[in-house]
C-alpha cells in the first residue's frame, strides 16, 4: 500500500505523545514487528547469537517430535511448527544466511530420525519442496557463504540417496543429487522448481 503525501503530513502533525500511543497500539497487534523493533533497538543478542539458539532449538525439537510421534502425519505437523519458528526468526532478524542454513539443518535432522511407520509420502514431498526452495535461496546469497553451507548440503545428499523411498521420489520429480553442492546449483533453478510444481509433482 502506498501512502499519499497528505496522509504522511497528517501523521507528521501528531504530537509526540500521540505518536507514542499509536506506536504501542500497533505493536500490541503485531507480534513480529514488536520483536523486530526490540531486536534492532535494544536486544543484547545479535543475529549470530539468535541463529545459534535456533540451531539448538531445531536439533532438540526434531528429536522430541520423533520421540513422541511415530505417526508420519503427526510428525509432519510438528516439523511445520519448527519451520514456522525459523520463518519467524528470519522476519525478526532478516537473517538471509540463516534462512538457508537453519532450514537445511531442519531437513538433515528430520532425515536422521528412524524410518517412520505408515505413509511417508507427504513428509517426503515436504522435504523435497524445502530442499528445492533452499537451492533457489542459496544462489541469491553471496558465494562466500557457500563454504559454510557445503557440509550441510553434502550431508543431506548422502541422507537422501540412502533413503530408498525418498531417493526414488527425488529422481521422479527430477531433483539431481549433484545440485546439492552450492557451486553446482543451476542458475535456472528457480525456473526448474517452478516447472516441477506446475507439473503437480510436489503434491
Amino acid at each position: 500500500m502506498e501512502y499519499s503525501k497528505e496522509f504522511k503530513q497528517a501523521l507528521s502533525a501528531f504530537t509526540p505523545a500521540e505518536k507514542d500511543k499509536l506506536i504501542f497500539r500497533l505493536l500490541k497487534k503485531d507480534k513480529i514487528l514488536s520483536q523486530k523493533l526490540y531486536f534492532e533497538l535494544i536486544d543484547p543478542e545479535n543475529t549470530d547469537d539468535k541463529r545459534i539458539k535456533m540451531e539448538t532449538y531445531i536439533v532438540q525439537a526434531v528429536a522430541q517430535a520423533a520421540k513422541n510421534h511415530r505417526n508420519p502425519k503427526l510428525f509432519l505437523q510438528l516439523i511445520r511448527k519448527i519451520s514456522a519458528a525459523i520463518t519467524e526468526h528470519v522476519k525478526i532478524t532478516t537473517d538471509k544466511f540463516g534462512e538457508v542454513s537453519l532450514n537445511l539443518l531442519l531437513i538433515s535432522e528430520v532425515l536422521k530420525q528412524p524410518h517412520r511407520y505408515g505413509d511417508t509420502h507427504k513428509l517426503h514431498i515436504y522435504l523435497l519442496n524445502k530442499i528445492l526452495r533452499m537451492l533457489t535461496l542459496t544462489i541469491k546469497l553471496d558465494p562466500d557463504y557457500y563454504i559454510d553451507l557445503a557440509e550441510l548440503y553434502r550431508l543431506i545428499r548422502d541422507q537422501l540417496t540412502a533413503n530408498t523411498q525418498l531417493n526414488s521420489l527425488s529422481n521422479h520429480i527430477g531433483l539431481n543429487p549433484d545440485w546439492l553442492e552450492p557451486d553446482f546449483i543451476p542458475e535456472n533453478i528457480a525456473d526448474t522448481y517452478r516447472s516441477i510444481k506446475n507439473r503437480g509433482l510436489l503434491r
